[in-house]
C-alpha cells in the first residue's frame, strides 16, 4: 500500500494526515501557523511530517497544499496573502528537512483534486470547484487533468469582476465575484439587512447580541434552517450571484459537474437548490444543451489533504 503524506498549510492551521491510495486518512495532526515567519512555517511543515512519518516508515513523498501563486515548477509559493511567503522555495527548503520529495501545489488545487478522485467529482473528467469561504477558491479538471494554466495561477474566478466599481476586494479590485459569493458576503448581506430592516431581521439580531456586527455565517444558517424569512432572503440573494457565476462559468468552459465546497456548503439544500435554480435561469442556450450536475463537496476539510497526497503520488 502506497503512503504519502498531505499537508494543507494555511493562515492559521497546518494540518497534515497520511492518506493511502484509496484515498483514506489513516492519521491526522495539526498545528497553529506562525504565519509572520517563514522559516517557522517550513519548520512546523517538517515538524508535522517527520511526526507521521515516524509512526509510518513507508510513507515515499509529500504533497503541500499552500494557500497562495504557486509557480508553474511547483515548487515555489510566488505570493501568500495571509504568510508570510514571498517566492519562497518552498519545495526545496522542506524536502532538505524532511528528506522526501515535495511536491507543492494551491491549496483550492489540492481540494480539488481531492474532490475529483475521491470525493464529490469521481467519474467526472470536466469537474468545477467552487469553493465558497471567506473569499471564493477555485480548481478546475480538465479531460481528467488538473488544469494551471500557463504560469501556475489559473482556476482564480473568484477575482472575476462582475460589478464595475462595486465592493472593495482584498486583492487590490473592486466587484469580485467573491465579494458577492461567498461566506463573507453572506455575512455582509444578513448585516445590511439588520440595519436597514431591523424589524424583518429580528431573529438574526437576537442571535447576533443585539448589533449586527455580532452576526456571523454559522448564525444566519441556524435562522435559515428555522425558516426566518430575513436569513432565507439572505440565502437567495447569494445563491442568485453563485448561480449566475456558475452559468458564467459553464459558457466558457462547459464542464460536466460543478462540486460547491467551502464552510458555506455547510448549508446544503438550503444553498443548493436555489444555486440550481438560479443557474438555470442564467445559463445561455437553456432548454436546448445538457446541464453539468451541481454537488456539494464530499469531502470537506480532509479535500486538501487528501488532494495533496495524491498529487504527490503522481
Amino acid at each position: 500500500m502506497a503512503l504519502t503524506i498531505g499537508v494543507d498549510v494555511g493562515g492559521t492551521k497546518v494540518a497534515a494526515g497520511v492518506v493511502d491510495d484509496r484515498g483514506n486518512i489513516l492519521e491526522k495532526v495539526r498545528r497553529p501557523t506562525p504565519s509572520t515567519n517563514p522559516k517557522e512555517t517550513a519548520e512546523t511543515i517538517a515538524e508535522v511530517v517527520d511526526l507521521l512519518k515516524g509512526k509510518f516508515e513507508d510513507v515515499t513523498a509529500v504533497g503541500l497544499g499552500c494557500a497562495g501563486f504557486v509557480d508553474e515548477t511547483r515548487s515555489v509559493v510566488m505570493f501568500a496573502p495571509n504568510l508570510a511567503w514571498r517566492d519562497e522555495p518552498i519545495k526545496a527548503i522542506v524536502e532538505g528537512l524532511v528528506g522526501l520529495p515535495v511536491v507543492v501545489e494551491n491549496d483550492a488545487n489540492a481540494t480539488a483534486w481531492g474532490e475529483a478522485r475521491y470525493g464529490a467529482g469521481r467519474g467526472h473528467d470536466y469537474m468545477v470547484l467552487v469553493a465558497l469561504g471567506t473569499g471564493i477558491g477555485g480548481g478546475l479538471v480538465i479531460d481528467g487533468e488538473l488544469y494551471r494554466g500557463r504560469f501556475g495561477v489559473g482556476a482564480e474566478y473568484g477575482h472575476v469582476r462582475v460589478v464595475p466599481d462595486g465592493r472593495r476586494c482584498g486583492c487590490g479590485n473592486r466587484g469580485c465575484w467573491e465579494q458577492y459569493a461567498s461566506g463573507n458576503a453572506l455575512v455582509y448581506e444578513a448585516r445590511e439587512l439588520a440595519r436597514v430592516s431591523p424589524a424583518l431581521a429580528g431573529r438574526l439580531l437576537e442571535l447576533g447580541g443585539g448589533k449586527p456586527e455580532g452576526i456571523n455565517g454559522p448564525q444566519v444558517t441556524e435562522a435559515a434552517r428555522e425558516g426566518d424569512a430575513a436569513a432565507l432572503e439572505c440565502f437567495r440573494t447569494i445563491a442568485q450571484w453563485t448561480g449566475q457565476g456558475l452559468a458564467d462559468l459553464t459558457a466558457v468552459l462547459d464542464p460536466g459537474c460543478f462540486v460547491i465546497g467551502g464552510g458555506l456548503s455547510d448549508a446544503g439544500d438550503l444553498l443548493l437548490e436555489p444555486v440550481r435554480q438560479a443557474f438555470t435561469n442564467a445559463l445561455t442556450g437553456r432548454g436546448h444543451r445538457p446541464l453539468p450536475e451541481i454537488r456539494i463537496a464530499e469531502l470537506g476539510s480532509a479535500a486538501g489533504i487528501v488532494g495533496a497526497a495524491d498529487l504527490a503520488r503522481l
